[in-house]
């Protein structure tokens, strides 16, 4: 019992800093380039550095931590190429999955998805940006749930996650909520017009938008790149 009990403890202990560390990567509240130390992690949750070895690992799959055989580990900088074929990846996905969600349109209950709506106009009137970042993530997956593809969505997230730090700076531009909020917008109407040609193109443009966002942080903050 006492082993299984163990392996439980564990599991929670590697989760739980996971989970804090990737909360504090994404939001950066450690911003690229920034070094970390087993140690250090370890004494902050009063766990041993196993768990903090399993998190940093799971971290480093997800390009998020730059960890280095002797050497400190930092937080990863942000990867043109790396960047590139997220969003490669990512307009290949979503571009099937609303050519598939606007033939169940007609069919499908949009109710949450247009909650979700009224709430991001709620996250931009207050300028909010972390509460849209979350509405944001969550009309995507529900985009997949109307498609009836939700698996689509893990592979959408896990590439959103190697850009997800850009977004959140772009979203510190006091117009940049608004613009996204109007490309959902669009979104919703074309399927709601059954209008995929428009659909497309919005899609394509609203995603297409991380170009500028890269170009001008690349531009003001050098330091944050590879």
């Amino acid at each position: 019992m006492s082993q299984f009990t163990s392996i439980a403890e564990r599991r929670t202990s590697v989760d739980e800093v996971f989970d804090t560390l990737h909360h504090d990567i994404v939001t950066l509240k450690l911003m690229p380039g920034t070094k970390i130390s087993e140690v250090e992690i370890a004494n902050k949750f009063s766990v041993s550095r196993q768990p903090v070895r399993d998190a940093f690992s799971r971290l480093g799959n997800l390009g998020l931590l730059l960890i280095r055989p002797q050497r400190a580990t930092v937080i990863r900088k942000f990867s043109i190429p790396d960047i590139s074929h997220a969003r490669f990846i990512r307009t290949a996905i979503e571009v099937e999955v609303l050519r598939t969600a606007i033939l169940k349109w007609a069919d499908t209950d949009t109710t949450a998805i247009r909650e979700n709506m009224a709430e991001q106009a709620k996250a931009v009137k207050a300028q909010d940006t972390d509460r849209f970042h979350e509405l944001d993530y969550e009309f995507h997956k529900l985009l997949c749930l109307a498609a009836g593809i939700e698996l689509a969505f893990e592979t959408i997230a896990e590439n959103k996650t190697k850009v997800d730090r850009l977004c959140r700076l772009s979203l510190e531009e006091p117009t940049e909520m608004k613009v996204l909020l109007d490309d959902h917008t669009q979104i919703l109407a074309a399927l709601d017009e059954n209008d995929f040609v428009a659909l497309e193109a919005i899609i394509r443009k609203h995603l297409a938008r991380l170009d500028s966002v890269v170009e001008r942080i690349q531009q003001e903050h050098s330091e944050y790149f590879e």
